[in-house]
């Protein structure tokens, strides 16, 4: 009976916290286009807009262009199932999510990037020039990144002797030294430039621009509408908060549920809103002091961010 109740709270648990993102993710790009609103002197959207839009989208038809295949419609699909399922099994809420055991930071990485490149396909798929500009441009971003990305893991995973994202949260909970060490803080502003890569925020990627000498992220999705443009911008979004709260919880995992118990749970998704919610009105206020880097300038900022996690990883082998 204890084991079919232990089995129950981790389902649930997990369902919380999928439940938590995809409602959290419109919230938090509505609140930070209010914060840059604000900023700008403009009243700006309510916070819930997003969520409207996305209401409106799923209620429209899809259009689908008429030489496209298969891998047109499943972009939208995979790229929202690889962000739930690393969701449900990530220390977002709780440090001890269902099958923690099994979620290495590797393997998130790599099912988070199955759904990028799905996307990139999808956009191919169409045979539009912007569609082939987009994902060449996300691949190369994606490219640089992850050199970046996997070495600020090792820094990680060497200085807690494990690369396990439940055993990463709960070392930085009992020993805060650990999050205080060289490694820990290099590997995780490495984390975060890879983080405004990958999600297209600025000064990688405008999000909020449409001339096509720039755009990235917004050239791939141009061919969508409806349910499937509704499903990449949740997808979008639920992965930014996914991704900002992995961040929050390495560099900050007080808060997060370290027992059982419905108390602990709630107490663990208020703290992780109000970590998320501060990161992201930072990154809005960064963004409104900021300009969008020149194409070929982003390898210089990438570059910075994998001699980062490299100076890490250094520093935790020499430790």
């Amino acid at each position: 009976m204890n084991g079919l109740t232990h089995v129950l709270t981790q389902v649930l648990v997990a369902l919380f916290q999928v439940a938590a993102v995809a409602v959290g993710g419109p919230l938090l790009l509505g609140l930070m286009r209010k914060v840059r609103s604000r900023l700008e002197g403009r009243a700006g959207a309510p916070i819930h807009q997003p969520l409207l839009d996305l209401r409106k989208l799923f209620a429209k038809q899809r259009m689908r262009p008429r030489d496209s295949s298969w891998v047109f419609g499943a972009g939208p699909v995979v790229l929202v199932a690889t962000v739930v399922a690393v969701t449900a099994v990530s220390p977002l809420v709780s440090a001890s999510p269902p099958l923690g055991q099994s979620s290495d930071f590797f393997a998130v990485v790599f099912v988070l990037l199955l759904g990028s490149v799905l996307l990139a396909l999808s956009a191919l798929d169409t045979g539009t020039a912007f569609g082939g500009m987009g994902s060449s441009r996300s691949m190369t971003i994606g490219a640089l990144c992850e050199p970046a990305l996997l070495v600020a893991i090792l820094a990680m995973a060497i200085a807690a002797r494990t690369s396990n994202l439940p055993a990463l949260v709960r070392v930085g909970i009992s020993h805060p030294a650990v999050i205080a060490s060289p490694a820990r803080i290099l590997a995780l502003a490495s984390f975060l430039v890879v983080i405004l890569a990958e999600s297209g925020r600025l000064p990688v990627d405008n999000p909020s621009t449409h001339l096509e000498l720039t755009m990235i992220h917004e050239a791939m999705v141009l061919e969508y509408s409806g349910a499937d443009l509704g499903l990449i911008i949740l997808g979008e979004s639920m992965r930014l908060v996914f991704l900002l709260g992995l961040f929050v919880n390495l560099f900050v995992p007080w808060g997060v549920a370290d027992r059982p118990g419905v108390l602990f749970v709630g107490l663990g998704l208020l703290a992780l809103v109000a970590k998320v919610c501060a990161v992201g009105a930072t990154i809005a206020v960064f963004e409104v002091f900021t300009a969008k880097l020149r194409l070929f300038r982003l390898p210089e900022l990438l570059a910075g961010g994998f001699v980062l996690a490299l100076l890490g990883a250094l520093t935790a082998v020499v430790r």
